[in-house]
């Protein structure tokens, strides 16, 4: 082993802090080790933000090391006391396991065979309270507990003991998975350092000092202008393709500011550092050719989708771009138009009374002026026709049209 790995991931801007970096540096270098990251099933989807630690799991994964997925199914019912003012809403266990299965489910695809998935409630459900209090809580002290950041920011506006007690499940965690698995390292955000150092604590108080574990926290990542990345203006954009499609995921990189584009290209995707660098410098000889942006957008929905999906992404993509709208289908003009006013027909309808009926016209007047002034794109093609019927047998899988008024401004038609 050598520690190409780490130098990989200062480059790459991805390490905030480590408990002991140097010790870590020679565990690294001298054999290979397994380490986890946790993720709380507060929802049945991952956001892209949440994906930052998984792909750094899948970094030492690929260099060799033995990653484990922890889904948290016990400590999903407690709730993370994550600085916010109030504490979470708390979930049943049908909705936390029903969530746990959806994001093994995700987050299986990207390691494929390579990780070991485990759920913190296997061992923690059968614990009662006396044996909880006796054979842990006994190793915390509440000064320290409350010193935790997480913790300290929530004290005047209050916190419950559920959340307060959230750092103890945690830390059982890492004693666990270094009992069974002899688990050496914890990888999380910069916000779980406090519960992170708590399981180092414990690890030594039930293993022995002698015990060898660190924890390692990444930066929290935001954009240039300061705001808080992984949402869009219409949310969070989510790894089910059900919530965000790979189009809408796609888009989103697409359109990363120029000051985004490199930091995310470094974060997100596998290319090597030669490769980014060759990039570089291409984008910064023509960055409106966008490059790094395409790149990035290609690789993050590549991994997370598959071949398939970026292809027909970057399909709908370029039919937008160019208006040649007849060459999608049904389903992708559904995707490509998800967002755009959209209106049922159940019969085959004039135009000007279309232009009114979906909106794009004010008044029959001002429809026959925007015909007649070839403002009107119907499935691609101009319209210049005051007596033209929209059919649906004229429609795209007989089941869209596309009327585009102007550039810009697009309406949809859903045929019954």
């Amino acid at each position: 082993m050598n520690n190409e790995l780490l130098t990989d991931l200062k480059w790459r801007g991805l390490i905030n802090d480590c408990t002991d970096l140097q010790e870590l540096e020679k565990a690294l270098a001298t054999k290979s080790i397994t380490l986890y990251c946790g993720v709380d099933p507060t929802g049945d989807s991952l956001h892209i933000g949440h994906l930052i630690p998984c792909l750094v799991l899948k970094r030492f994964q690929n260099a060799g090391h033995q990653p484990i997925v922890l889904i948290g199914g016990a400590t999903g019912t407690i709730g993370d006391p994550s600085g916010k003012n109030a504490e979470r809403q708390v979930q049943t266990l049908t909705t936390v396991m029903h969530n746990v299965a959806c994001l093994t489910k995700q987050l299986k695809a990207l390691f494929a065979d390579g990780a070991r998935f485990v759920n913190n409630y296997d061992w923690t459900h059968n614990l009662n309270v006396i044996d909880f209090l006796r054979d842990f809580g006994k190793n915390f002290s509440v000064s320290q507990m409350i010193a935790k950041e997480l913790v300290k920011s929530r004290l005047e506006t209050g916190i419950s003991y559920t959340e307060f007690s959230y750092q103890i499940l945690q830390s059982m965690d890492f004693n666990h998975l270094y009992e069974n698995y002899q688990c050496q390292l914890q990888i999380g955000g910069s916000d779980q350092w406090g519960n992170i150092t708590a399981g180092l604590e414990l690890v030594r108080k039930k293993q022995g000092h002698e015990a060898q574990v660190f924890g390692l926290t990444l930066p929290l990542v935001t954009k240039a202008d300061g705001t808080k990345f992984g949402k869009s203006e219409s949310g969070a954009i989510w790894l089910d393709a059900n919530k965000t499609s790979p189009y809408e995921m796609y888009q989103f990189f697409i359109n990363t500011a120029d000051a985004d584009a490199i930091k995310f290209l470094k974060i997100f995707t596998f290319l090597t550092a030669p490769q980014i660098e060759e990039i570089i410098e291409k984008f910064n000889l023509a960055p409106h050719e966008r490059l790094a942006q395409k790149t990035l957008a290609y690789e993050v929905v590549k991994l997370i989708h598959g071949e398939a999906a970026i292809n027909q992404a970057i399909r709908i993509t370029k039919a937008l771009f160019s208006g040649d709208i007849n060459s999608l289908l049904s389903d992708e003009i559904a995707i490509g138009f998800k967002d755009v006013p959209s209106t049922t027909l159940s019969a085959d309808l004039g135009l000007i009374d279309v232009l009114v009926t979906i909106g794009a016209a004010s008044s029959k007047r001002e429809a026959r002026e925007f015909i007649t002034n070839s403002s009107i794109v119907i499935n691609g093609k101009k319209q210049a026709s005051l007596d033209f019927i929209v059919k649906k047998e004229n429609a795209i899988g007989e089941e869209f049209s596309v009327i585009r008024r102007g550039k810009k401004k697009y309406f949809l038609i859903k045929h019954a």
